[in-house]
């Protein structure tokens, strides 16, 4: 064990209506990775803004190198050796890359000119270390999220601090970025910064952390070392119950085609063919860039189709828009909750109703009584965690936001529910809870598109898989006839073993 380098003792934070932190404590030490796990909602990010000194601790203290310290901003932090990934990406869409790296801390020459080509010349050398290739003089907004989330950790690297937080930093990552960071990593540790990694994928966890502190409803449950564990009493620990089945499928009585797409074809996907029954999954796999949400999106009347046609129940559909989509019984929810499926400044009611105003329409106005009983049985019977509905979403559990974007689309009342990356970013408790609450919808008799990057995700709750890539459908197989090596050989080879 190394140096301890950061102690956080006796933390305690409320917001109204919530304690989110209850006397939770947490050790780093040099030449570590300590993964800060949990359900959403149990306090991580909460834990590490205060940390960063986005929030005020309410009481505790915090303790860097042993000396007591207060961190009065996230500038503060840095200067104090802290630096943070957050899990929702900080840079300024229209800034340059160096520009973004270097905010706040750029560098001048003895006149107060701006060294810019000395800032381009060390974005490039830290951009190299993450084996990305980035031009530093581009714009934020000209690359793709990936690439942001890099040029994120490029920033905090450039601070060299002593503390460095990672929270989801993989989120959007491919397996070769993923790995690229994860040698960085380890170069970190070799130079003695103490790690705090928040992930929701334990596989990521025992590949790269050394030690666990484990929060449950804003309590600290437990302190381990990564070797003394394994994925059940993880999950154990997090969700302080087992769990039995993580994919608890439901098989149903699929009965008649609800929705039949034949030669769909535009400038995202070409010649896309597949029928769609009555309570079934149809789960949609492919590596990234495979054209699986442009397809959703197609349907859902984002994307214009140049050929091909679509039929609900039998009948030829073409939507113009998605509140055609909408108003003809397709709904579809987005991988990217907090960019287009939500309003984060609107509260857990509004959020609901939002693409479903006309359902509580009156004479003048809305009828305010319906709108609040009919989103409080959603609250209940989707079980989202909230305070109140007037309750801002932004302030909600990365897997509760992902309830209240499905809650919207179902009181549409879809025949048709796109699910695009139903679980991403969001823990393995909540995943479990989206499960059955798929369940749920297919027993009321709706049919589900799933879209997913996950393999065992697709596996364990299709009841059919098509496989996607650059566009083109590869193969497709009954959930009898699926296997993660028989998907790959169709990515990969366009044919079955």
């Amino acid at each position: 064990m190394g140096r301890e380098i950061l102690r956080m003792e006796n933390i305690s934070k409320s917001f109204p209506g919530v304690k989110a932190l209850d006397d939770v404590s947490l050790k780093a030490y040099e030449g570590e990775v300590m993964a800060l796990l949990g359900e959403n909602g149990a306090g991580k990010s909460t834990l590490m803004k205060i940390l960063s000194g986005v929030y005020t601790k309410d009481s505790g203290r915090i303790l860097l190198n042993g000396e007591e310290i207060n961190v009065l901003n996230p500038r503060d932090a840095a200067e104090k050796g802290i630096a943070i990934i957050h899990q929702k990406l900080n840079l300024i869409p229209n800034l340059t890359v160096y520009e973004n790296i270097f905010l706040g801390r750029e560098k001048v020459n003895s006149y107060k000119v701006l060294k810019k080509d000395c800032m381009i010349d060390e974005s490039k050398k830290l951009l190299e270390r993450l084996r990305v290739d980035i031009d530093p003089t581009l714009r934020v907004n000209e690359i793709s999220i990936a690439k942001q989330q890099m040029v994120e950790i490029a920033r905090a690297l450039s601070l060299n601090a002593s503390v460095i937080v990672m929270d989801e930093p993989t989120d959007t990552l491919t397996d070769k970025e993923v790995d690229s960071l994860f040698d960085v990593i380890r170069e970190l540790k070799t130079e003695n910064k103490a790690i705090v990694y928040i992930s929701h994928r334990l596989k990521e966890v025992f590949e790269v952390c050394d030690r666990a502190t484990v929060l449950r409803d804003g309590k600290l449950i437990d302190e381990r070392m990564i070797s003394d564990l394994d994925e059940d009493e993880i999950i154990k620990l997090m969700v302080g119950r087992t769990l039995d089945e993580q994919f608890p499928y439901l098989m149903t009585q699929v009965s008649e085609n609800v929705l039949e797409v034949i030669n769909l074809t535009n400038k995202y996907v070409k010649n896309i063919s597949f029928s769609l029954k009555k309570g079934e999954v149809l789960g949609i796999s492919g590596l990234v860039g495979a054209g699986r949400s442009e397809l959703g999106k197609t349907i859902f009347g984002l994307y214009p189709i140049d050929e091909g046609e679509i039929f609900l129940e039998g009948k030829k559909v073409e939507f113009k828009s998605p509140k055609e989509a909408i108003e003809n019984g397709i709904m579809y929810v987005s991988e990217d909750r907090k960019s287009e499926g939500l309003v984060l400044s609107m509260d857990v009611k509004s959020n609901i109703t939002l693409s479903s105003l006309d359902k509580f329409k009156r004479a003048i106005g809305l009828d305010k009584k319906k709108e609040e009983r009919v989103t409080q049985e959603y609250r209940e019977k989707i079980k989202i965690k909230t305070p109140s509905l007037t309750q801002k979403v932004k302030n909600l559990s990365g897997g509760n936001q992902q309830k209240v974007a499905i809650a919207k689309s179902l009181l549409t009342e879809p025949k048709v529910l796109i699910l695009d990356e139903p679980t991403r970013g969001i823990d393995v408790g909540a995943k479990r809870e989206i499960y059955d609450l798929l369940n749920a919808i297919k027993k009321e008799g709706h049919c589900v598109i799933m879209i997913s990057s996950e393999m065992p995700e697709i596996l364990g709750m299709s009841d059919r898989i098509i496989v996607m890539h650059e566009g083109v459908i590869k193969g497709e197989l009954t959930r009898e006839e699926a296997t993660s090596e028989k998907i790959m050989n169709y990515i990969i080879k366009g044919e079955e073993n």
